[in-house]
């Protein structure tokens, strides 16, 4: 049975590949929020009556912190197999160029707390940055609906012709479905936004901690109140996070549903652009949407990331459990599919041609027909009568200007 000598103890080889899973991988994407969480940390602990460390010890670390996200940025930091993580990654490396002073900064700490401030830290970042990706795609659309605000459209309920509407009217109510997923991006950012540092494995730790300079050291608002809570919340933190990106990808379909609709020859109100098209290996002719069907696909993908990690803390008991290491793929892989369509429709919306003879021939007789019973009411007749009747006589409206219909 072949072991390895790891940090915190000598490992089957087997079971230690099979329990670091993925983190080796993944924890890549935290080094620098792992970094800044140590560095916070290890000021912490200087300013500790007694102090763990002294000032000048500090600035060594945080020296060493730095070259580590140097490193780390320029595609050169490494986590082993035996670090098992990026956490103990760093202990290695600061302790292979600090010694004693590197096996210090473990001191009140827990994996357990670190990897959910750097989870924290990097929601922060995350959402803020679907936040701006979120706000170009809804400036493309209101830009697109102000320039086909007066552009006729028949509006459709059950897929069929409704009533008089416009381009303008279809674009801005996608933005304004963006705009409320914002809203969702925001709460989640403020729940997200409290500190879990100092709460180590879930329980504390016997000693006279700061808390609240972590927290400030950090920028998050404040600590968690309860040191449990601090760990009990990790996947259900995820999780809110990942329900406000579904939403997000809810709204994203439904544009990518529409554009889908409304491009296709039969319809041909939008035409895209050759470059954001692809073709087939067999069909010369083929112009194909693949990017808006994919966008429509992962819509389902992320409300898929979203349950996994649900599902993952529905039943866990509370305290840490190992279970919540698999919570941090799906979370990755969601939120960087939702930034990744949100970024790849903007370009779609600025690229859209707006074809205003189709969308004119669209309007027969029969989307007036609201128009002309409401008409009817203007002149005295109640409306269950007004509708009776022009429902009765559909054969004998006549066609109206569009125009006039929705200005």
């Amino acid at each position: 049975m072949k072991t390895q000598k790891t940090t915190v103890g000598t490992i089957n080889e087997e079971v230690l590949a099979f329990t670091a899973g993925r983190d080796v991988e993944l924890d890549i994407r935290l080094i620098q929020a792992d970094c800044i969480g140590t560095a916070a940390h290890v000021t912490m602990l200087s300013k500790m009556k007694p102090a763990i460390v002294t000032a000048a010890e500090r600035k060594l670390v945080i020296h060493e912190l730095k070259a580590i996200m140097a490193q780390a940025s320029a595609g050169q930091f490494k986590i082993l197999l035996a670090d098992q993580d990026v956490h103990l990654a760093v202990e290695r490396t600061l302790t292979e160029k600090l010694g004693d002073l590197g096996k210090k900064i473990h001191t009140c700490r827990s994996r357990n707390d670190q990897v959910a401030v750097d989870l924290r830290l990097f929601a922060r970042e995350e959402i803020l940055g679907t936040l701006d990706d979120a706000a170009a795609l809804i400036s493309a659309l209101l830009a697109f609906a102000k320039k086909n605000e007066k552009v006729p459209m028949v509006g459709r309920t059950h897929m069929q012709p409704g009533m008089p509407s416009s381009v303008g009217l279809w674009a801005a109510a996608h933005a304004e479905s963006l705009l409320d997923d914002c809203a969702l991006l925001v709460s989640a950012f403020e729940l997200n936004d409290q500190c879990p540092l100092g709460s180590a494995a879930s329980y504390g730790v016997p000693l006279a901690i700061d808390r609240e300079l972590t927290a400030e050291l950090l920028g998050f608002s404040r600590p968690s109140h309860t040191v449990l809570y601090a760990n009990n919340g990790r996947g259900k933190l995820e999780s809110i996070v990942l329900g406000a990106m579904s939403q997000v990808m809810l709204s994203l379909s439904r544009v990518a549903q529409d554009l889908m609709l409304f491009t296709m020859p039969e319809f041909a109100y939008f035409t895209l652009p050759d470059e954001l098209c692809t073709g087939s290996s067999i069909m010369p002719q083929k112009k194909n949407p693949d990017v808006i069907e994919l966008v429509r696909a992962r819509a389902t993908r992320v409300k898929a990331c979203e349950l996994a990690v649900f599902d993952l803390i529905k039943g866990s008991p509370g305290g840490y459990n190992r279970d919540l290491q698999d919570a941090k793929e799906p979370f990755m892989e969601g939120i960087a599919m939702t930034r990744a369509c949100l970024r790849v429709l903007s370009p779609f919306v600025q690229a859209i041609r707006v074809n205003r003879e189709k969308l004119l021939a669209g309007f027969t007789p029969d989307v007036f027909a609201t128009d002309r019973a409401l008409e009817l009411v203007g002149q005295g007749m109640p409306f269950r009568d007004a509708y009776h009747y022009v429902k009765e006589n559909l054969a004998e409206l006549a066609n109206m200007d569009p125009m006039t219909a929705i200005l």
